[in-house]
């Protein structure tokens, strides 16, 4: 099997004397949706930021294609082909929406017709985004916002798209688009490390799946396995 994209071994993230994260180890292969589900507080969010370069490892390794990345600043690990959209959506909310997907290239050396070819394809997968372009993006509704800041991310051209609770407070018909807007990456090729909530739907997305609790890694598996397995149903599916 070709080596993976993304490789995590025994990292470890701490907060002063709280340590979020306990020797992780998790992979992620080129083409695959990988999701990470969890509860509240079981350090899903620190993972990402570890993985995107926000929070620093204390000890353990992340190779990105190849290259160990656990000390290279998070701007660098953009250009290196990693992009995040970030739990809470985090546009720039005083900025238009097509502004937004501007600043999601800012570190490619690409032409104004290259990157202005890029936004417009942005518009053709999503549409709701063009009819929106010249809008400050804060006064755009939640599911709108998330997928610009998908799109932004987009933008970066990554290797590795990092989708953190997407899900997040958005509505159930808006929770079920994005999820469809998920898939349809998955369809183009995309490689997505996924933190969700909603279990049940991450799962039936992803390849494989790992379950995260009080930062240790429980259980993992195929996607459709985990979903089976009486333990998530119990944990986090309910009667799903």
């Amino acid at each position: 099997m070709a080596e993976p994209l993304l490789q995590i071994d025994a990292l470890e993230v701490r907060y002063g004397a709280i340590e979020a994260l306990k020797g992780i180890s998790l992979q992620v292969h080129a083409g695959e949706v990988v999701t990470i589900i969890g509860g509240n507080g079981a350090g899903k969010s620190t993972l990402m930021k570890a993985v995107s370069g926000l929070e620093p490892a204390h000890a353990g390794t992340i190779r990105f294609a190849g290259q160990d990345i656990t000390r290279v600043p998070g701007h660098q690990r953009v250009a290196l082909g990693i992009a995040q959209s970030p739990e809470g959506r985090q546009v720039f909310s005083d900025q238009s929406v097509r502004d937004n997907l501007m600043l999601g290239a800012y570190h490619r050396k690409a032409s104004k017709a290259e990157i202005e070819a890029d936004i417009d394809a942005q518009f053709v997968a999503f549409p709701r985004l063009r009819e929106r372009q010249d809008q400050m993006a804060g006064t755009m509704s939640g599911g709108e916002q998330q997928m610009l800041a998908i799109a932004r991310a987009l933008m970066a051209k990554p290797q590795l798209l990092l989708l953190d609770e997407p899900s997040l407070g958005l509505a159930p018909l808006i929770v079920k688009e994005i999820f469809g807007i998920i898939r349809g990456l998955k369809t183009k090729g995309v490689t997505i490390l996924l933190v969700e909530q909603m279990a049940n739907q991450a799962l039936a997305v992803a390849e494989r799946g790992y379950v995260l609790e009080t930062g240790r890694i429980t259980l993992q598996g195929e996607g459709r396995a985990l979903r089976r397995d009486p333990q998530v149903r119990a944990a986090y599916l309910g009667k799903h």
